[in-house]
């Protein structure tokens, strides 16, 4: 068993939270509750990365993740 380690992106909304995953083009969920979004992008990851096995295609890893809050006068 291998692990692997992902950044993952998780916003709040009127209908609850949204996750992704952004070294994993396509590899997003939601969720009614924070705790519901981390399950669910945790299975989501995972489905992702058996694909990617299945077809023989490489596993992506980030080696540096920045994250900031930016304000912006419009």
């Amino acid at each position: 068993m291998s692990i692997y380690r992902f950044s993952v992106v998780i916003e709040k909304d009127s209908d609850g939270y949204f996750a992704l995953c952004p070294e994993l083009q396509g590899c997003y969920t939601q969720g009614d509750t924070y705790e519901e979004v981390l399950e669910n992008v945790k299975d989501a990851i995972r489905l992702h990365i058996e694909d990617r096995i299945d077809s023989g295609e490489e596993i992506p890893q980030s080696e540096s993740v920045s994250l900031t809050l930016m304000e912006v006068a419009v």
